[in-house]
């Protein structure tokens, strides 16, 4: 069972009479009425109270369960001294009055830094039983998501001796020596209410309320003060427990959902570090394959095909984040790949476009894409070919994961959005979908949040630092196994973490 329904069943057990045992001795909630009848008399005649129209009692077809025998279904205009809407205040910035508003009475709590202030000078046209005593109930009365929300006035605010409330909360004033209001809330919280209390309500679907008629005719079971008393401490001593058992659901909850993000960081951070396949003699090293890529990058510069730039230098140790294997090398992404190239096609020629919005985040590898004429986007846009890696540069595309090889692009060419910085690699010694898994690792992420330049909200990872990141470069065939297991692993990930089980 999770914590909201047991939450939720222990209220209902405690106004059913079903959490603690009934005590004859206690005597009865008949005898009660009596006592409180009697106060209200005397009170009466005192002038402390108006005599007000007698309430119709409780008939069978309102009430919603069974309670014991030493219990009595009342209205609560029968227990109570005072029961009234507050009233509509006029503000003022002066901070010595304060007024609890709707948006003051939570469910964890009174939130009286949310309160507003009176001015102080009509506090006279305020009747003096309209200023909150210690243990009002205050009840929202109006308002969709805010109706019904109940608190106890337990403030001590020697700063603020008046306090009122506004006109979207009801005032609540029992007979509190023989009714708690603890054991009040309980029941106006209890799912016998909240359940109901908006088919009790009168408005629009904009606006809801709570009628002070309705309030004061509402049905309440009434036990014996002992009883409450019991019930009260029972329920004192079972929500601590069941707010922890609530805290540790959240926090497996949370787990839970942040379980398959944090896997699939560690699969990829294993495959960079050389972790998640083994390492094979017999598959040569990263050196050779280096060696193979500066032949490849030197006939494809005689072939007129790729321009000769400037050498990047070795990566230093101080530049290296973690070991990788022996058979593997530190190389920059621009030591394998071009960054940024741009394309030379006929002006009729029909391309693909794609526009940041058709690029999946995430670790997915896909896009999306629409048929333009070359000469529509040859200029302001980026230029890629089938099998180029394209990288988000801007935030928050980057963070989101915006990265892909392009494939099926019209006529095998593209141009897109600005916001992406372009991989070409022309080495059939470099497998793509390894360099793509890379650029989504969270390290790489993380690194390039740090180094982002440009303005809030316009904040890009800069064509130098995709050109000198560091790259570990396993050897080809390491590398095909590598996809491989990452291809096999990730979705499995995102079948095993969708099937919900319980959490306890």
């Amino acid at each position: 069972m999770k914590a909201e329904e047991l939450r939720r069943s222990v209220l209902q057990l405690a106004v059913e009479g079903k959490l603690v045992e009934q005590r004859p001795g206690e005597g009865t909630a008949r005898e009660l009425l009596a006592e409180i009848a009697s106060e209200r008399e005397r009170l009466i005649r005192e002038g402390k109270m108006k005599r007000s129209k007698p309430l119709a009692p409780v008939s069978p077809d309102e009430v919603p369960f069974e309670i014991p025998e030493s219990w009595e279904w009342v209205r609560l205009g029968e227990i109570c001294k005072y029961i009234q809407r507050g009233k509509s205040p006029k503000y003022s910035d002066i901070k010595q009055i304060p007024v609890i508003a709707q948006k003051c009475i939570q469910w964890s709590g009174l939130e009286m830094g949310k309160c507003l202030y009176i001015d102080p000078n009509t506090i006279d046209t305020y009747s003096p039983e309209r200023i909150l005593q210690q243990h009002d109930l205050l009840w929202n009365s109006t308002g969709l998501g805010t109706l019904g929300r109940i608190q106890i006035f337990n403030q001590s605010l020697p700063d603020y001796p008046l306090v009122v409330a506004d006109s979207h909360v009801t005032v609540i004033r029992a007979f509190n020596e023989y009714v708690l209001p603890n054991y009040l809330r309980l029941w106006f919280s209890s799912p016998a209410v909240q359940d109901v209390i908006n088919d009790k309500a009168t408005g629009s679907t904009k606006q809801t309320e709570l009628g002070l008629q309705i309030v004061i005719e509402y049905e309440v079971p009434l036990p014996p003060l002992a009883e409450q008393r019991r019930i009260v401490a029972r329920l004192e001593e079972l929500m601590p427990l069941i707010d922890a058992y609530d805290a540790e659901e959240r926090r497996l909850s949370a787990l839970e959902t942040e379980f398959p993000e944090q896997l699939r960081r560690s699969l990829l951070q294993y495959a960079v570090e050389g972790k998640l396949v083994e390492q094979r003699p017999g598959e040569g090293t990263a050196k050779e394959l280096l060696a193979e890529i500066a032949s490849e990058r030197e006939r494809l510069i005689r072939a007129g095909r790729i321009k000769r730039s400037k050498p990047l230098a070795p990566v230093s140790p101080d530049e290296v984040p973690f070991e990788i294997p022996e058979s593997w090398e530190w190389v920059r992404l621009g030591d394998i790949a071009e960054i940024n190239p741009r394309n030379k096609l006929d002006d009729s020629l029909e391309v693909s476009f794609v526009p940041m919005t058709l690029i999946a985040e995430g670790y997915q590898n896909s896009h999306r894409s629409e048929v333009r004429l070359w000469k529509s986007v040859k200029s302001g846009f980026t230029h890629f070919r089938d099998n180029d890696i394209g990288v988000a540069k801007i935030t928050p595309c980057f963070q989101n994961k915006k990265s892909v090889i392009f494939h099926d692009l019209k006529n095998g060419y593209g141009a897109g959005t600005t916001e992406l910085h372009i991989l070409r690699i022309s080495s059939n010694s470099v497998i793509r979908e390894f360099i793509l898994w890379f650029v989504k690792n969270p390290i790489f992420i993380h690194e390039g949040v740090a180094h982002f330049t440009g303005t809030a909200g316009q904040e890009r990872i800069s064509k130098d630092f995709l050109l000198n990141y560091p790259l570990p470069l396993p050897p080809l065939a390491e590398q095909r196994r590598i996809v491989a297991r990452l291809e096999e692993l990730m979705p499995l990930i995102t079948t095993l973490t969708s099937i919900k089980k319980p959490l306890l």
